[in-house]
Parts: structure tokens; C-alpha cells; sequence
């Protein structure tokens, strides 16, 4: 067979031909020398990622450990004097398989958002005082301000509500009319449009959430602006109804599903606080520094919000349509607000769970 053009190349190809078979001699020896050993690790491994660590007995976990070292020497060896591909490439997949067996958390989807639940966000609540205390301060004074400024000239109404917001809940509208919106016949309503406006409500306001919560960066200004501007609509809205002596049935109204939602737009914002103070007041650290260290608690806050938006769209979209007495609907506002203090003061005390491995 004619593999060259002239002798020197025919040559060259002989010696080449002579090392590659040189070199698969070295890797079949190679492999020979170490494959049971490898084979051994891969079950183990593939028993581990099937059924977890726990599947594996004291001396097998022993032996995983000490295959493991095993394999990535021999990955390195193999790789310093250039084995086949395809070994290399074996080992490094039975590596990094070990790697994640030896390494990895051994905890599941669920294992996990217990965790999360039982411990981490109320553990990053009580560690936000001050970001909680400023975005509870945003929402109250902005409700304040709202509800004097209309007091004061009810047309400060128009400039604080959105028209689609308020519909046709003005100033100018009866008290009749302003009753109708409160009980009206939206119990008649069927469970597809009862879901579909949570929905919405749930879409509209985690919007808003996500937007107070991530413009917190920027030293928490905007955040503070928008759950006061959240506030100021609030104040108004309840003293249009007010005005018209509706102050109770708008407070129940607004309860059964208000608590959890504020609460939520307040949270946000202490989460936004968060990063806001890591970037103006960093300590020691570097702000790059600050703001990670900051961001386990954000996050678990803004998880906390989103959470609370959920369970505020299903009682503002079903349950605010269906119970119409507004003792029934404080007390299920309250009530669930209630919930809320008890999880988030009680929840992750007096258990084993370090502190630090839940960040």
C-alpha cells in the first residue's frame, strides 16, 4: 500500500505507526493494571447516585473515598504520558461521578426546602430587623401621608391612583355605589374566573415585588420610593371610603387579604434594604463582598415575599369573592397574619441546624 509520495515520508509513517502501537500497548497495560479497581469505584458510585450515600455500607463509603484518590491519580498519570482518548475520557467521567458522590450535598429537592422552610427564612427574618423596620416604616408612612393629603383635598385621589386601579371608585362615586364594590355580587362569581383573577392579582403584584425588591441595590432609594408610593395609594384608598362612612367594611375588605400582601410589598423592600445597605454601609468588607454576604438573606426574603403573594392572590382572588362578612374576613386576615408572626419568630429556634449552614 503506497502511503507516501517518497521514501522519507513512507519513513516517518513507519516510525509513527511504530509509536501508536507502542502507545496502545502502554494504554492496555495501563488499563489491565488498574481496571478492577476502577470497575469496583464505578459500582459503588452508581449504587451511591441510585440510592444515595446511605445505600453504602461503613467499609464500601471507606472504599469510595479511597477509590476515588485512586481514579484521580490515575486520570493524572494517564494524562502526563498521553493514554488513549478514550480512557482519558473514562476516567474523567468516573471522576467527576465520584466527585460528586464524595462531595456534593447529600440532600434531596425536598430535604432541601424543608430546610429552607423550617429554618432559613425565618432565621434570615429575625436577622433583618432593621431592613424589615425600614420597609414596614415606607408602607406606614406612605398610608399616612395618603390618607391626610386626601383629607386634606380629595383630589390629591386622582394623582396618587392609577385610573385603572380605581375604576370607577372616585371621590365623585356614592356611597351606594362605593357599598356595591365592597360586597356587590361578586360571590355569584364561578371558580374559572375566581382562578383566573388570582391569576392576575398574582402576576400584577409580584411585578411590583421584583421591581421594589431588585432596584434595592441602588442604595434602597427606589425601593423606599415605591412601597411609600404602595402607601400613599393605600391612604387614599381607605380615605375615600371613609369619608363616605364605609371605614370598617373597607378595613375588613382590605384585611382578609392586605395583611399578607403588604406585608409581603414590606418584606420586599427589606429585602431590597439589604442590598441597598451593603452597598452603602459595607463594614470591612469590600461592597463586592458585602453585597454576597448580604444576598443569602435577600434572597430568602424575596422568596418569603413571592411565597406570601401566593397566598394572598388565592384569598384575595377566591376567598374575598366568596365571604362577604367582613367580621369573617378580619378574621381571616388577621388570622393568617397571625400565622405568619408565629412561623417567622418561632420557626428554626432550639433545633441542631447550624446557623451557618443554612445561609
Amino acid at each position: 500500500m503506497d502511503i507516501g509520495i517518497d521514501g522519507r515520508i513512507d519513513q516517518r509513517s513507519t516510525v509513527n505507526a511504530g509509536a501508536a502501537q507502542n502507545d496502545m500497548l502502554r494504554s492496555a497495560r495501563f488499563r489491565v493494571e488498574r481496571e478492577t479497581h476502577w470497575r469496583q469505584l464505578d459500582e459503588l458510585v452508581t449504587r451511591a447516585e441510585q440510592g444515595g450515600a446511605a445505600a453504602l455500607g461503613y467499609d464500601e463509603v471507606r472504599n469510595l473515598a479511597s477509590g476515588y484518590r485512586q481514579a484521580m491519580n490515575s486520570l493524572s498519570v494517564a494524562r502526563d504520558i498521553s493514554l488513549d482518548r478514550a480512557l482519558i475520557a473514562y476516567l474523567e467521567s468516573l471522576c467527576a461521578r465520584a466527585y460528586l458522590v464524595v462531595y456534593a450535598p447529600q440532600e434531596s429537592l425536598g430535604g432541601l426546602t424543608s430546610r429552607l422552610l423550617r429554618h432559613g427564612i425565618p432565621q434570615a427574618v429575625r436577622r433583618s430587623a432593621l431592613p424589615l423596620f425600614i420597609g414596614f416604616l415606607a408602607l406606614i408612612l406612605g398610608a399616612a401621608a395618603g390618607y391626610r393629603l386626601y383629607e386634606s383635598d380629595p383630589s390629591w385621589f386622582y394623582t396618587f391612583v392609577p385610573p385603572e386601579m380605581a375604576d370607577q371608585r372616585t371621590p365623585d362615586a356614592s356611597a351606594d355605589y362605593l357599598r356595591s364594590t365592597i360586597y356587590g355580587d361578586e360571590g355569584q362569581q364561578d371558580s374559572d374566573r375566581l382562578a383566573a383573577f388570582s391569576a392576575f392579582l398574582f402576576s400584577h403584584n409580584t411585578s411590583i415585588v421584583v421591581l421594589i425588591f431588585t432596584l434595592g441595590v441602588f442604595v434602597s432609594v427606589p425601593s423606599f420610593i415605591l412601597t411609600f408610593y404602595n402607601g400613599l395609594i393605600l391612604g387614599a384608598f381607605f380615605a375615600m371610603f371613609a369619608r363616605k362612612g364605609l371605614g370598617y367594611d373597607v378595613f375588613a375588605w382590605l384585611s382578609i387579604h392586605g395583611v399578607t400582601e403588604l406585608a409581603a410589598i414590606a418584606i420586599a423592600c427589606a429585602g431590597g434594604a439589604r442590598l441597598g445597605l451593603a452597598v452603602l454601609l459595607p463594614g470591612t468588607r469590600t461592597r463586592k463582598e458585602a453585597l454576597r454576604h448580604q444576598a443569602h438573606d435577600a434572597v430568602k426574603l424575596a422568596i418569603l415575599a413571592a411565597l406570601m403573594l401566593v397566598v394572598a392572590a388565592f384569598i384575595e382572588g377566591v376567598l374575598r369573592q366568596l365571604i362577604q362578612d367582613p367580621t369573617s374576613r378580619l378574621i381571616i386576615g388577621w388570622g393568617v397574619g397571625l400565622f405568619w408572626i408565629a412561623w417567622l419568630t418561632l420557626g428554626g429556634r432550639g433545633g441542631k441546624t447550624p446557623r451557618e449552614a443554612v445561609r
